[in-house]
C-alpha cells in the first residue's frame, strides 16, 4: 500500500481508470446493488441475525461473542457477552436503551441524546445505498481513490437532515469497500474513523461482510468484527426490541476469556455488519 502511494505521481495514468470510463452515480448504486443480491432478495428481507465475534482487545487480543437482532424498520437488538454478564444495546426504531453490568451499572439506561441522534440516522438492516432516493438521500460521485489496493468510486452521501459521509465502491466487484465512520472522541481530541468491509460471501442469497474492520485515527490496530453465523427472516418479536428487562437479559453464547473490554472500542449506539461499527461494552459514555 506504501508502494502504491509513492508511485501513485508517476503511474496515475496505469491506475487511474480510463478518462470517460467511469460509470454514473446510479449505474454504481444499481451494479452495487446486483452485486449484494439484488433488490428483490434485500425487500424480502424483513430480519436478520448476525452472530460473531468482536475485539475485545488486550494483550494477547481477546474477542467478545455477540449477536445482532434486526428488524424493519431501524429495530436492532445487540447483545454482547463478557465474564457471564451480558451488555445489551436496544433500539426500537424511535428510542434506545442500554444494560452494562461489566461497568457495575446493573440498571436500565436510556440512550443519550448523541446516541439517539446516531441511533435515528443509521441505515436499515439494507445498507445505504438500497432505495437511498425514498429515504432522501442524494449522492454523488467524487472520483476514484485506492483502497486497499484496490479501485474504488468514492460516493458522497448528504441525508435528509444534510448529514455527509463518504462511501467507497469497489470498482471491479461493486461491493462496499470502505466508509466513512462517526468520529472518536479520545484523548479530548477528535479523531476520524474509517470502516472497512471484508470476505462478503453468499448468505441466503445476500451477499454479506463477515469480517469489518474499523480504524480509529491515532490508534494503532483496527478493531474487528466477524460474523460466523447468518439468519434471516426468523421470527423476532417487537418486544425484543423494546425496553429491556433486568432478569430478561441472559443469552446462551459461550462465555469468553475473562479480559477487561478495551476502552477505545468503535462507537455506535446501534450495530450492523453494513455500515455500523459496534459499541465495546466497556465503554463509559
Amino acid at each position: 500500500m506504501k508502494r502504491a502511494f509513492l508511485f501513485t505521481g508517476c503511474l496515475a495514468s496505469l491506475v487511474a481508470l480510463p478518462a470517460g470510463a467511469a460509470p454514473g452515480v446510479q449505474e454504481i448504486v444499481d451494479k452495487n446493488i446486483a452485486a449484494r443480491g439484488g433488490l428483490a432478495a434485500w425487500h424480502d428481507v424483513q430480519t436478520l441475525t448476525y452472530q460473531g465475534n468482536i475485539d475485545a482487545g488486550g494483550k494477547p487480543a481477546h474477542e467478545l461473542p455477540f449477536v445482532l437482532k434486526q428488524k424493519r424498520s431501524h429495530k436492532s437488538r445487540l447483545e454482547v457477552v463478557f465474564k457471564d454478564q451480558t451488555a445489551v444495546q436496544v433500539y426500537d426504531g424511535s428510542q434506545g436503551w442500554k444494560v452494562r453490568p461489566f461497568l457495575n451499572r446493573n440498571e436500565v439506561e436510556s440512550y443519550t441524546p448523541a446516541e439517539a441522534k446516531l441511533a435515528a440516522q443509521a441505515d436499515d438492516l439494507d445498507g445505504p445505498l438500497m432505495d437511498y432516493q425514498k429515504k432522501g438521500t442524494k449522492i454523488a460521485l467524487a472520483g476514484t481513490e485506492q483502497v486497499d489496493g484496490h479501485q474504488a468510486y468514492k460516493l458522497q452521501l448528504t441525508s435528509r437532515d444534510g448529514t455527509k459521509r463518504n462511501l467507497w465502491i469497489d470498482a471491479a466487484s461493486f461491493l462496499e469497500i470502505r466508509m466513512d465512520g462517526e468520529p472518536r472522541k479520545l484523548d479530548g481530541r477528535m479523531h476520524t474513523v474509517q470502516m472497512y468491509f471484508k470476505d462478503f460471501r453468499s448468505e441466503h442469497g445476500l451477499n454479506i461482510p463477515h469480517l469489518q474492520e474499523t480504524v480509529v485515527a491515532g490508534v494503532k490496530e483496527p478493531y474487528k468484527m466477524t460474523i460466523t453465523k447468518v439468519s434471516v427472516n426468523e421470527g423476532l418479536d417487537d418486544a425484543l426490541f423494546g425496553k429491556p428487562r433486568l432478569q430478561a437479559v441472559v443469552t446462551n453464547t459461550p462465555t469468553p476469556p475473562t479480559v477487561a473490554p478495551a476502552s477505545a472500542a468503535p462507537a455506535s449506539p446501534v450495530a450492523a455488519p453494513a455500515g455500523k461499527a459496534l459499541k465495546s461494552p466497556g465503554k463509559t459514555s
